[in-house]
């Protein structure tokens, strides 16, 4: 896409201008916000319509797209229509949004079939055939588009914007065509949202069900040629895509169930299409499509990063937290077992104790006691020098220790491990094991009370005392 832009701006610098919502001679930006918010604008009006409804289109066509992993495809086809918009142009020699709708689908739908043929006819693989079908119809566009602009006309046309896109140049007329566009896919989708979705997962599952997989594939297709045409308007060939990939791409990042990736698509196309049609009118010459592909982009990155399963920094956060909660409960495991050395006849643990057991300096225990301190689970004493269990820690501590020897006993009886050789595997299955799991080890080991080694395994009257007859 990057070569296509720079030759794009080679053949056309001359004429491209940056696609703006307003015409502006100086700029206030509190002024030209409440201008926007009021709606005082006819032209605002229609890009504001328009952007919406080609954020929701764009979501809808480009989450199948994305779980369908051809997101080349919808590059390559917002290329391959360049050369029927030109045809479009040509045949009325005007701007006709019908003649042009017409034209670039069905270039989009010839690209699409020229990739099937390639596919089908030789050893090139999908990727292969896209990028030389991409290139080709780019190319024929171009020499189109350049033709066009040298024709008596041609300056005043209004082609150019196809290329980089202009949502000021949105009609009545575009807005309709957008809207039925918008309504068409919608209703697709909705009546066939179930072949659509298994078609989309599992394609040999549908084919062997009876779905008529090609069919649904090339009708996608058709409304993804529809899509492509009529979001060109707002932000050119060249951006296109990325309106068709980044909203679905972030809502695939938030959920798994595809009725709520089309939602989030759909809502977050319809955010990057106020964004661009906002922040390109606060100021003069300032884009209307890079900003769309900008505020979806913005979204993206929130959703990359604050995702609640797959966020960077949420899943960061997790790592953190889970670490020190490992860290925590070791040293909690540590008191118990310097208190059981003892025979639980002293319920205080000196903080030189603990050092000496967990093989770390004086320092790294008192660092350690401050955090279960601040937690809730130890109590200090003498200068922070003894440690004593609060309730909660004293549960806690028992609840690892058991999960720890009940783990233990469980690989030895069942799985035949050595008992010299389960320790290390405990350590790590401790502090993950669920309480279910604990009570069904317990059945099946008859609610042993020793583990392979001889020690006690702390019971439901250890961790529960004051319920402990009743949990039993």
């Amino acid at each position: 896409m990057t070569t296509g832009a720079i030759a794009l701006c080679l053949v056309i610098s001359t004429s491209a201008e940056a696609a703006k919502v307003s015409d502006l001679t100086s700029t206030n930006i509190g002024e030209q916000a409440l201008r926007f918010f009021s709606l005082q604008d006819p032209s605002l009006r229609f890009a504001l319509v328009g952007s919406i409804l080609l954020g929701i289109t764009c979501g809808l066509l480009g989450s199948f797209i994305v779980v369908r992993k051809m997101a080349l495809v919808g590059d390559a086809l917002s290329h391959a229509v360049l050369p029927g918009v030109a045809l479009g142009f040509l045949w009325g020699q005007t701007k006709d949004p019908f003649a042009i709708f017409v034209g670039a689908t069905i270039a989009g739908l010839i690209g699409t079939t020229v990739v099937s043929l390639i596919k089908q006819t030789t050893r090139l693989k999908e990727d292969a055939a896209l990028g030389l079908v991409l290139a080709s119809f780019f190319a024929v566009g171009i020499c189109l588009v350049t033709m066009i602009q040298r024709l008596p006309t041609g300056n005043k046309s209004g082609i150019d914007k196809f290329l980089f896109g202009q949502a000021a140049a949105i009609s009545a007329g575009d807005v309709r065509l957008m809207a039925f566009v918008t309504l068409l896919s919608i209703a697709t989708i909705t009546v066939f949202y179930k072949e659509c979705l298994v078609t989309s997962f599992d394609v040999g599952f549908a084919r062997a069900a009876g779905f008529p997989t090609q069919l649904i594939h090339h009708s996608i297709m058709l409304l993804l040629a529809f899509t492509i045409v009529v979001a060109l308007q707002a932000v050119g060939v060249v951006l296109v895509s990325a309106m068709l990939i980044t909203p679905a791409a972030a809502a695939y990042l938030l959920t798994d169930r595809m009725h709520r990736m089309l939602l989030l698509a759909a809502l977050f196309g319809m955010i990057a299409g106020v964004l661009g049609a906002f922040l390109s009118f606060l100021g003069n010459n300032l884009p209307t499509g890079p900003f769309m592909v900008l505020g979806a982009s913005a979204v993206f990155v929130c959703a990359f990063l604050f995702g609640p399963k797959h966020g960077v920094v949420v899943r960061w956060w997790k790592r953190r937290s889970r670490s020190g909660r490992i860290r925590r409960e070791n040293a909690l495991k540590s008191i118990y077992r310097v208190l059981e050395e003892r025979d639980f006849r002293d319920e205080g643990v000196a903080l030189r104790e603990l050092a000496q057991l967990r093989r770390e300096s004086i320092e790294e225990a008192r660092a350690e006691s401050v955090d279960l301190s601040r937690h809730g689970l130890v109590s200090t004493h003498e200068e922070g020098n003894v440690l004593f269990f609060t309730p909660k820690g004293w549960q806690r501590a028992c609840e690892i220790v058991r999960n720890h020897r009940l783990w233990e006993l469980y690989l030895t009886n069942a799985v035949q491990y050595a008992p010299d050789h389960v320790h290390e595997d405990a350590d790590v299955i401790e502090h993950v094991i669920g309480t279910e799991t604990v009570r069904e080890i317990e059945r099946r080991l008859q609610f042993a009370k020793r583990d392979p080694h001889g020690r006690l395994i702390p019971g439901l009257e250890d961790i529960y005392p004051s319920t402990a007859g009743r949990r039993a």
